[in-house]
């Protein structure tokens, strides 16, 4: 869970962001010149990706003389210092931009360590049967839950804005804390091999399921949530339906359906990682861009074609569920395909493609914004 807990509090906080960087009013008229221009939302994806990709593809190759334990407990303890640093914020008045900058530059160095935790913890996996594999990716799964669940309790409490903001940041500090205990306490359990190599003939032997998380992670993060978020409920709707939409509709949905998807795979694995027809179900997801474009998304050129709110819970939820379905198989295939003694390398190269995946949805979000 503590892997993705920086990725999913940071998301699922854009409101608390945006708000922060809306227009400046000045005698009841807003500059419209600001409208939108940090563009936060596609660029937070972006700036998440960017150090996502390279420090994972660095964890593969560079991180083999670095051991294991510096690594994953380093980089909790980063992540907790810059998720301090984020709530403290909160409290600090400052000038739009200079609060830009130091949110994209947080941005940057969480994901940085958060690569580097991942990759490191994908590789401890891989070397288990896969039963742990499917667990691990439900856990990430449980991440996306427990950020949404945290948004959704800080927009309905009473508490204003800035105090409600303050408790949201403030979780995944206790949360962090405690992932890093366990780790502790798990290396007293399982004493992990601390040996890496890079052998080039591993990526003729899973190139399939590269490709296939690398499309799985494309199209999840070319819609959601820079696309998804910008979705509205019926105008019949109003009141505390309207300020929850988002938070329920679009996070706890889609986080929900996620871990469903991944904790399936524990009982059910198809198809099987020989079939030809799972890259083509992989590729078939690629319907869910149009499909999330043609949603209700206000001041727009394409057609409304899923008003309803429910179709687009209907919409959100087999796409979530095959997310997290595929993307959990595509991990727990890919070191059965090797020697047991690679399996720890599969693992960590598995990573750097599904930051490959992230990276290139993250791009192709701001070409779907622009045609929205």
């Amino acid at each position: 869970m503590g892997t993705l807990l920086p990725w999913n509090f940071f998301t699922t906080a854009f409101a608390y962001f945006n708000e922060r960087l809306s227009p400046t009013t000045v005698n009841n008229v807003t500059d419209s010149g600001q409208t939108d221009r940090y563009m936060f939302n596609n660029m937070c994806v972006l700036i998440s990706q960017l150090p996502l990709l390279l420090f994972t593809l660095l964890n593969s190759f560079l991180y083999q003389h670095i051991a294991e334990k510096i690594r994953i407990v380093g980089s909790m303890v980063f992540i907790l210092l810059l998720f301090i640093l984020t709530a403290a914020l909160v409290k600090v008045k400052m000038e739009q931009d200079l609060f830009y900058n130091i949110t994209m530059t947080t941005i940057w160095f969480i994901n940085m360590f958060g690569a580097v935790l991942q990759g490191s913890l994908f590789g401890l996996v891989g070397k288990l049967p896969q039963k742990y594999s499917s667990s691990f990716m439900s856990g990430q799964a449980v991440a996306g839950i427990f950020s949404a669940v945290a948004m959704l309790i800080s927009q309905i409490s009473e508490a204003d804005n800035e105090n409600a903001a303050l408790g949201y940041f403030l979780t995944p500090c206790a949360a962090t804390l405690l992932t890093l205990c366990c780790y502790l306490l798990l290396s007293h359990l399982f004493k992990s091999i601390n040996s890496y190599h890079f052998d080039v003939f591993l990526l003729f032997q899973i190139w399939v399921m590269a490709l296939c998380v690398t499309c799985v992670f494309m199209v999840t993060l070319s819609v959601f949530p820079a696309i998804t978020v910008l979705v509205k409920p019926d105008a019949l709707f109003t009141g505390i339906w309207m300020d929850i939409f988002t938070a329920l509709c679009c996070f706890l949905v889609f986080n929900i359906m996620d871990w469903i998807g991944r904790s399936v795979t524990s009982v059910v694995q198809w198809p099987s990682k020989e079939s030809r027809l799972f890259p083509i179900l992989v590729v078939a997801r690629l319907i869910f861009i149009p499909a999330f474009m043609l949603c209700n998304i206000p001041s727009r050129h394409l057609p409304v074609v899923f008003k309803h709110e429910f179709a687009y819970i209907l919409i959100m939820s087999l796409f979530a569920m095959t997310n997290g379905y595929f993307a959990c198989l595509c991990m727990s295939y890919a070191p059965q395909l090797v020697r047991p003694k690679d399996a720890e390398t599969t693992g960590a190269l598995m990573t750097f493609f599904l930051a490959l995946g992230l990276s290139l949805g993250a791009a192709l979000s701001f070409v779907l914004k622009m045609l929205i």
